[in-house]
């Protein structure tokens, strides 16, 4: 017959409580980071999200990843700081918020990626 031993878990939870609970705390978010990683891997490798045009509901950080320039490029050209602030912030609210048209940023984010680029082909 099999023999009545407790499981490796049970084991170490009967010896160890916190530490067990830390160790699957530690596993959880090692496997939560694992997938969010392979998830936005798999996002942006996609050649659909490549070049996407620039529309209003765009973040800058979303306007840096598909046009693959420096975020900084794109703060600069937005007049954003560079401490993150406005990191979640849309392209329609940042014009909103200036009172001047969207399609002028778009227009300004077009041109500083077309020098960008041209200068570094």
């Amino acid at each position: 017959m099999a023999e009545d031993r407790p499981t490796l878990i049970l084991r170490l939870w009967r010896r160890a409580p916190v530490l067990t609970l830390a160790l699957v705390a530690a596993l959880a978010f090692t496997a939560f980071f694992a997938a969010r990683l392979t998830l936005d891997t798999l996002y942006w490798t996609d050649p659909e999200r490549a070049d996407v045009p620039i529309q209003g509901w765009m973040t800058p950080r979303f306007v840096a990843h598909s046009w693959t320039v420096p975020p900084d490029l794109v703060a600069a050209t937005l007049g954003l700081e560079r401490d993150g602030e406005g990191r979640r912030v849309t392209l329609a609210k940042l014009a909103k918020e200036r009172g001047v048209p969207v399609d002028m940023l778009i227009t300004d984010l077009e041109t500083a990626i077309a020098i960008y680029r041209g200068a570094n082909e």
